[in-house]
C-alpha cells in the first residue's frame, strides 16, 4: 500500500523510516544533555539558554511503538511433543500467540511500559489487552506507517501531568539528578509483572520434559512444598542433588528476574535506536534506587511482606523481633487499577483468593491464546493449519498442575508474597527521551558527538 505523509512532520518521519540499522547502531549513544537542562558542577558544568521542547505526538508515537508496539502474531515454531527426540518436547510452554517488537520470553509478556510527559501519564496495553483481530488491526496499522494512531489506541491515562519520584537520594542516583525525569522530556518506564512468568517457568520446570526438583534454601534446603513429588517419594521430579535437576527458590527466582529484566533492556534498546534514527536525544539508566517509589507514584496497590516472613523465622526468632519492634511490614507494589478496572493484575491474591486459582487461571489464559485461539486465514504469518497443530498441542499432567499449585502456594503461604525475594511487581530500567542541547556537545566536544540526524532534527521535525 502506498503510504501518504502529510502532517508537518513528514520529512523527519521519512527519514527516520529510511535510516539504516547499521548506522543507528555505529551512532547509538547515550546524550544526556537536553534543551532546558543544566550540568551542575565538574569540567562540563552549563545552563542551556534554551526552553525545553516537548516531544509532539507522533515523535512519541514512533518511540512508543519500537519500545512497545503491537507487531502482529508469534510464529509459535517449537515442538509441542517430543516425537522422535527424548525430552525435546515442551512447546505447550508458550503462554499467548500475540507478539510484539520486543521480544518476550514464552510470549508471557510480562513488561507494560508507561509514557510520562509534562501533560499525563500513560499505560501502553500489552498484546493480552487486545484481541488477535485487534492485535492484527494494529500490526496492520503500524505496515501502513499510522504509528500516531497505534499510539492512540494502545495508551491509557493513569493520571494526569508528569509522574516523578523525589529528586532525591535513595530515589534517584546522585549523579542522575540533573538530568532525569526533566521539563520537556518523554519518559519511558517498564513494570513487569513477574508473576505470570513465574507460573509458566514452574509448570514447565515440573512438566514430564523437565521434571525438576526446587528446595529451600532458607528452610535448611529441604524441598519447597513438593516433597511427595520427588523420585524418592514415588514421584517424578528428580529429586537427586547429583543429577543436575535440583535448584533453589532464589536460583529460580533469579531466572524470572533476568528474563523480565531484558524484555525491559529489549524494549529500550529499540527505543534507543529509534531514537538515533529520528535525531533524538536521551538514554537508558537504571530507576529502582527504591522499590516503591515509582509505583507510589503511578498509582499502584501496595502490600507488605513482614520481616520475619522475609527470613521464614521460627516461632522463637519471630517472638524475638516483635518483642524488639522489629518484625516491621516491607512495602511491596501489587497491581494496578484505574476506575474500577483492573490495568495490571498479577496472578496471585489479593487477585485471586489463593495461588491454586492463580495457577488454574493461568492456565486457562494460555488455553484460550494458544491452543483454542481463533487463527483467521487473515492474519498474516500464522499456521497454515492452525486446527491441525493446536491438537497436537498436549496439556500439563495432573501431577505438573499439582506439583505448580503446591510450590506456589508453599511460596506465599511462607512468605507472604509471590515472588518470595522479589515480590510480583518490579521495574529495574527507564529511558528518557528528548531535544538535544546541541550548544553543550559543541562547546565541550569534538565532531561526532552527534550526527547530521541530531543536527537537521528540529529544521525536519518542527
Amino acid at each position: 500500500m502506498a503510504v501518504r505523509f502529510e502532517s508537518k512532520q513528514a520529512d523527519g518521519l521519512r527519514q527516520a523510516l529510511s535510516y539504516p540499522l547499521a548506522e543507528a547502531l555505529m551512532h547509538r549513544r547515550s546524550r544526556r544533555f537536553s534543551l532546558g537542562a543544566r550540568m551542575p558542577g565538574g569540567g562540563l558544568a552549563y545552563k542551556s539558554t534554551h526552553a525545553p521542547v516537548p516531544l509532539t505526538e507522533s515523535e512519541e508515537a514512533m518511540l512508543a511503538f519500537a519500545a512497545a508496539g503491537v507487531n502482529g502474531l508469534c510464529l509459535g515454531d517449537v515442538p509441542y511433543q517430543p516425537g522422535d527426540w527424548n525430552e525435546a518436547g515442551g512447546g505447550n510452554v508458550m503462554a499467548a500467540i500475540s507478539g510484539r517488537t520486543g521480544a518476550s520470553a514464552d510470549a508471557v509478556h510480562g513488561t507494560a511500559l508507561f509514557v510520562i510527559n509534562d501533560e499525563g501519564t500513560h499505560l501502553l496495553k500489552r498484546p493480552q489487552d487486545f484481541s488477535l483481530e485487534e492485535v492484527n488491526g494494529l500490526a496492520q496499522l503500524a505496515l501502513d506507517k499510522r504509528f500516531e494512531e497505534v499510539y492512540r489506541r494502545m495508551r491509557v491515562r493513569v493520571r494526569d501531568g508528569r509522574a516523578a519520584v523525589p529528586k532525591e537520594v535513595p530515589h534517584v542516583f546522585p549523579f542522575n539528578k540533573w538530568s532525569t525525569n526533566l521539563p520537556g522530556s518523554t519518559y519511558f518506564l517498564p513494570v513487569s509483572d513477574l508473576s505470570g512468568m513465574y507460573i509458566n517457568v514452574a509448570l514447565s520446570a515440573f512438566d514430564e520434559q523437565m521434571a525438576s526438583f526446587i528446595l529451600d534454601e532458607r528452610n535448611t534446603f529441604r524441598p519447597a512444598g513438593i516433597k511427595k513429588f520427588g523420585k524418592s517419594k514415588g514421584g517424578r521430579l528428580h529429586d537427586d542433588p547429583d543429577n543436575g535437576r535440583v535448584v533453589t527458590i532464589l536460583g529460580l527466582e533469579a531466572v524470572i528476574v533476568e528474563f523480565l529484566l531484558a524484555e525491559q533492556a529489549f524494549m529500550l534498546h529499540n527505543l534507543s535506536l529509534m531514537e538515533q534514527a529520528m535525531g533524538l536525544g536521551g538514554w537508558t539508566h537504571f530507576a529502582t534506587a527504591s522499590e516503591v517509589s515509582w509505583f507510589e507514584q503511578l498509582g499502584f496497590k501496595l502490600g507488605s511482606q513482614t520481616v520475619s516472613q522475609m527470613l521464614r523465622a521460627g516461632f522463637f526468632k519471630r517472638l524475638i523481633l516483635r518483642l524488639l519492634k522489629q518484625d516491621k511490614p516491607i512495602p511491596h507494589p501489587l497491581g494496578l487499577s484505574l476506575e474500577g478496572h483492573d490495568l495490571i493484575k498479577p496472578w496471585c491474591p489479593p487477585y485471586y483468593k489463593n495461588m491454586e486459582e492463580a495457577v488454574h487461571a493461568f492456565l486457562k489464559f494460555k488455553r484460550d491464546n494458544v491452543v483454542q485461539a481463533e487463527l483467521s486465514a487473515a492474519f498474516p504469518g500464522t499456521w497454515k493449519s492452525p486446527k491441525d497443530v493446536q491438537s497436537q498441542i498436549p496439556g500439563f499432567t495432573d501431577e505438573c498442575v499439582d506439583a505448580t499449585v503446591a510450590y506456589c502456594t508453599y511460596i506465599y503461604e511462607t512468605y507472604g508474597r509471590f515472588p518470595a525475594y522479589f515480590g510480583p511487581l518490579r521495574t529495574t530500567l527507564a529511558h528518557q527521551a528528548h531535544h538535544l542541547e546541541l550548544d553543550f556537545y559543541d562547546r565541550f566536544y569534538r565532531e561526532g558527538a552527534y550526527t547530521a540526524t541530531q543536527a537537521e532534527h528540529m529544521a525536519r521535525w518542527h
